[in-house]
């Protein structure tokens, strides 16, 4: 589950009027506060050490969600199998590695460390429908160019139906204005000085960043006449920097069940019914998680069982926009030019703002002429400033 939607939605739920019908709302007051767990758990047919990440809702005022530790977290079938979970880095991993299997029933159990148990519906694997493709082509949307990655996917047998995806991507970075030198300042008399070095092995011009999608990306193939799917999962316009020189996305695809994809799509749904303050407010809605002794309590959350099939593309942007160059970057690299002087009859004169801008490093070298030095941003001149220098194992020139 999308973790910026679902806490997006818990906002709304909080502050727009946790019902326990359409009808009842609360007033809009942090005080009407309620908590509820929160529950994010897909279990693939994947070989691997699941994860599944339990937390409370949270004040507006609050930084974030509140990890729930010291829980019981397992899941069993029905045949008797158990998968225990123990606590990592915020969330819940199982302590073997296993994929869930065509033809069993898998539930969700989850004891706090207050003692309140839930519980999940029993859910079967999807139908296991692997993606054929996934290409990369240049489009026109609402009057932007742009490429569209686009999932390619088919099923003979027409089950499949419901589909959810999630992406990684990874992009080579190259800063525009970087030097092989970066200026230091050297204490001197009457003023102090400015001496160029050479960088390290670090400061290096080619970075690589990577970011995940943080949206609820789904499409049906209902009322198609077959099940085949042809989607736009993501579209990057030609001038996002993030293309500019290679380019790589690593794509999910989740067959969902109708149920899954009910809850998915209300909740995304509840994330773009507007403001908050709307007349017209979103109700609860429960997925397939529950308190067993109560019923009645509030559960944020779905137990999904999903076959999963993943895909990378690379390209590079001349492979899509041949003779062309992207001239964006992620900030303003324009040049600031300082002269090194202090002379005070000088209105020019900028040694002290050089001098400091270097020691503090809100600028970094780029150029000089000897009087003029050209200092940039610090993101223009080494990239290590806000993205990794480290290859990614998976990168391929």
């Amino acid at each position: 589950m999308s973790a910026p939607f679902i806490h997006k939605i818990l906002i709304v739920l909080i502050f727009g009027g946790i019902a326990t019908g359409c009808t009842e709302q609360y007033v809009l007051q942090t005080n009407t506060f309620e908590q509820a767990i929160v529950v994010e758990a897909t279990l693939t047919n994947e070989v691997k050490n699941q994860e599944i990440k339990v937390s409370r809702t949270f004040r507006f005022e609050e930084n974030g969600p509140t990890f729930e530790t010291g829980a019981e977290v397992f899941v069993t079938d029905d045949s008797g199998n158990r998968f225990d979970f123990a606590e990592n880095d915020g969330k819940y991993v199982s302590t073997v590695a296993f994929a869930a299997e065509t033809g069993k029933a898998y539930r969700l159990n989850i004891t706090t460390a207050q003692g309140t148990t839930y519980q999940s519906t029993a859910e079967a694997l999807t139908t296991i429908n692997g993606m054929e493709h996934v290409t990369a082509g240049v489009k026109v949307k609402n009057g932007k160019r742009g490429v569209a990655i686009t999932a390619h996917s088919f099923d003979a047998g027409n089950s499949s139906k419901y589909y959810r995806y999630q992406y990684e991507e990874t992009y080579k970075i190259v800063t525009p204005k970087w030097d092989a030198f970066r200026a230091t300042v050297v204490a001197g008399t009457p003023h102090d000085t400015i001496v160029l070095v050479p960088r390290d092995a670090t400061e290096i011009r080619t970075c690589y960043g990577t970011d995940a999608s943080n949206d609820i990306i789904q499409t049906t193939t209902i009322g198609l006449s077959e099940d085949r799917v042809d989607f736009d999962l993501r579209f990057i316009n030609d001038q996002n920097p993030i293309i500019a020189h290679r380019y790589s996305i690593l794509v999910h695809q989740y067959v969902q069940s109708v149920e899954a994809y009910t809850f998915y799509k209300t909740m995304k749904d509840l994330s773009g019914s507007g403001s908050i303050l709307s007349q017209n407010q979103p109700g609860f809605f429960s997925g397939n998680i529950s308190n067993a002794d109560n019923p009645a309590e509030k559960v944020i959350g779905f137990f999904e069982v999903a076959s999963v099939s993943s895909q990378r593309i690379f390209f590079n942007y001349t492979d899509l926009f041949p003779g062309e160059q992207l001239e964006t970057y992620f900030v303003d690299c324009t040049s600031r030019r300082l002269k090194f002087c202090f002379d005070a009859n000088d209105f020019e004169c900028r040694g002290n703002v050089l001098l400091s801008a270097i020691r503090s490093e809100d600028l970094l070298y780029f150029d000089n002429n000897g009087l003029y030095y050209d200092m940039v941003l610090p993101p223009c001149g080494d990239c290590t400033t806000f993205s990794s220098n480290a290859v990614p194992p998976f990168w391929t020139n």
